[in-house]
């Protein structure tokens, strides 16, 4: 039998049962429209977290104090014996080569008052090459200045948010404000910069790290961030850092997180999830895979006389194996394409209708529902089609 009478043959049989094809269709047509918003949402939340993360550079380095295989400093209260980071540390980080910025950060929580207003902000003991570190900029003033060690004036910068809770649209330059127990002078306001993940980078403040050692009583800085020039090995710069500090401290007393490796790990983890939540769509596939089981089993009881007719006529088993196998297969792959273009409408209208919640359609995976639908389609034929091939063709054409 050609190939075309072969396809003639299948859409007569489905169209002739016209509901019982419909919802073998839309059995698959849901399944392949649940992977397809699942993974969208999926997809959308990876892209979102690595966006996030990256708005501040893949070239940057953290160095914390404490060696920990996972990386950050040791919990807080928990004695340890490991040489806290000094500003001098970060002062000889600078002058290695690769490395075009590195600076000292002490954070903490407390209250900013100014213009007669108070408010709580996260305060940030930085030094001049803060700016490149956190990819900012200054929108107006400038920036805290360079100094030499020992020396640290007591000026702030404003983030765009906090200058606006204080000062509303007045020039805040020059102005005293109170952070703590100490007092500072604006000399500067950031630009805008939005949030990380949850976290207003704009209700801030900066203020040089050894004033935020004295404002939080602490010893040593919380962290170093390096930035090395854009195109230099990741691997070599750490490597460089980690026997320049070791030089310093004695021994290796602390701990470094390069930016790259975080996004890597980051990404694996996102890719799990993203496949897991593709996997539970992938659970409706299958109940569609029992459905077209189900309906084929039932056309070939339906059809016995038509299948004996066929066989009687000098049809080989082969051909009336590939007649109800090319049913199946047309059922998973109309329903996989009506389920494509329904999954994706539901992603784009939830993207508009939630334009906070990141969605984003991984036409990959859309490309491997409809494949895996056909596949489905194949596999659930298999047992109705050889059911029906080997039926004797004498009984077929007795049974009523």
């Amino acid at each position: 039998m050609l190939l075309k009478d072969s396809a003639r043959f299948a859409f007569h049989a489905i169209n002739a049962h016209r509901m019982r094809s419909f919802l073998t269709l839309l059995g698959i047509a849901v399944g392949i429209a649940a992977v397809i918003l699942l993974t969208s949402i999926g997809e959308g939340v990876h892209q979102f977290v690595l966006s996030e993360f990256t708005q501040f550079g893949t070239n940057v380095i953290g160095i914390a104090p404490g060696k920990v295989k996972t990386g950050g400093q040791p919990p807080s209260g928990i004695p340890t014996t490991a040489r806290l980071l000094t500003m001098e540390d970060a002062q000889s980080l600078k002058q290695l080569p690769q490395v075009t910025a590195a600076s000292p950060m002490v954070w903490g929580n407390s209250e900013v008052e100014g213009n007669g207003r108070l408010r709580r902000s996260t305060i940030y003991g930085v030094d001049a090459d803060f700016t490149h570190v956190f990819s900012a900029k200054v929108q107006i003033g400038s920036s805290l200045p360079r100094e030499g060690e020992g020396s640290s004036r007591a000026f702030v910068v404003l983030g765009s948010k906090l200058r606006n809770e204080l000062f509303g649209n007045k020039n805040p330059l020059g102005a005293r404000v109170r952070i703590g127990g100490l007092h500072f002078r604006v000399i500067g306001v950031m630009a805008p910069k939005g949030q990380f993940l949850g976290i207003d980078l704009d209700d801030t403040a900066y203020i040089p790290a050894q004033r935020a050692m004295e404002l939080y009583n602490r010893e040593g800085l919380t962290k170093i961030h390096v930035i090395y020039a854009e195109g230099a090995s990741s691997t070599t710069v750490a490597e460089a850092v980690r026997k320049r500090l070791t030089l310093r401290h004695g021994h290796e007393d602390f701990t470094i997180t390069t930016q790259e490796d975080m996004l890597n790990t980051l990404s694996n983890i996102l890719d799990v999830l993203t496949m897991a939540v593709g996997a539970l769509g992938g659970i409706s596939l299958l109940v569609g895979g029992v459905g077209i089981v189900t309906i084929m089993t039932i056309s070939v009881a339906e059809r016995t006389n038509e299948v004996g007719l066929l066989m009687a006529l000098g049809a080989r088993r082969s051909t009336v194996l590939g007649l109800f196998l090319s049913e199946s297969v047309i059922l998973a792959a109309v329903g996989g394409a009506f389920g494509l273009l329904l999954g994706a409408g539901l992603a784009q209208t939830l993207r508009f209708a939630l334009p906070k919640l990141p969605v984003h359609t991984p036409w990959s995976f859309a490309v491997g529902a409809i494949l895996m639908s056909a596949v489905i389609g194949l596999l659930a034929g298999v047992m109705p089609a050889r059911s029906a091939a080997r039926l004797d063709p004498i009984e077929a054409l007795r049974a009523e």
